[in-house]
């Protein structure tokens, strides 16, 4: 389905919300991260290859997602908070950014002139939606937080990852907080574990969408935007 934002209908005090990896961005944070610290030998290679084969399993839904996100946490544990701050940086400057769907900006423009907030709804770590959202104006972000003591990781997060029935339940208390509704709102986002959020919008959009999340998108009658 071709973009066609330009045709909807405005509806102010609205919000938007905005999945990051392979929807803002082309790219997997997560992944990008992890090559990034082993090579500053903050990760071993070994964490590296078990990193990239779960975030496989995790997509694809082929795994328990607590037990995978509690494994990836765990990784940085002791890592310096200053070291993942840095790490995020040059990861966003180096591989999110650059991979920024093109696509992406006249779609926040629409949002924006219709009065919508626009916020990043993901799990990926505060750092990297930070910059993300600061890059592309965005309002707000809701993400992943890690837990940090002395200036170190712990390999724990603050509170629960945002994911799956997390992301809904934030999604609904942001709306709450900001005098909309989830009826109102839009998600966007690309792979099949969000589909419980997708499926509490009024408006869910899959960008480049997953094979199961496409199949059920066309059986919703779901946008689909194939972005580039």
């Amino acid at each position: 389905m071709e973009n066609t934002s330009s045709a909807y209908k405005k509806n102010p005090g609205y919000i938007a919300f905005f999945d990051l990896d392979r929807t803002i961005s082309g790219a997997i944070s997560g992944r990008a991260l992890a090559r990034a610290a082993v090579k500053k030998g903050l990760m071993k290679k070994s964490d590296l290859l078990n990193a990239l084969y779960l975030g496989f399993a995790y997509r694809l839904g082929m795994a328990d997602p607590a037990g995978i996100m509690e494994k990836m946490t765990g990784w940085v544990k002791d890592i310096p908070l200053n070291e993942l701050t840095g790490l995020c940086l040059n990861v966003n400057r180096e591989v999110m950014i650059p991979a920024i769907h093109g696509e992406i900006y006249s779609e926040l423009e629409f949002h924006k002139a219709s009065g919508s907030r626009t916020v990043i709804l993901s799990s990926t770590l505060a750092p990297v939606c930070r910059g993300i959202a600061d890059y592309l104006k965005m309002d707000d972000i809701i993400c992943s937080e890690l837990e940090v003591k002395n200036d170190l990781l712990t390999g724990r997060a603050t509170g629960k990852l945002c994911y799956g029935d997390e992301k809904v339940r934030r999604l609904r208390e942001y709306c709450e907080k900001n005098n909309s509704t989830p009826a109102q709102a839009w998600y966007y986002a690309d792979a099949f574990i969000d589909v419980p959020a997708l499926s509490m919008v009024g408006n869910p959009v899959c960008v480049n969408p997953d094979r199961k999340l496409k199949r059920i998108a066309l059986q919703k009658g779901w946008r689909i935007y194939y972005w580039k």
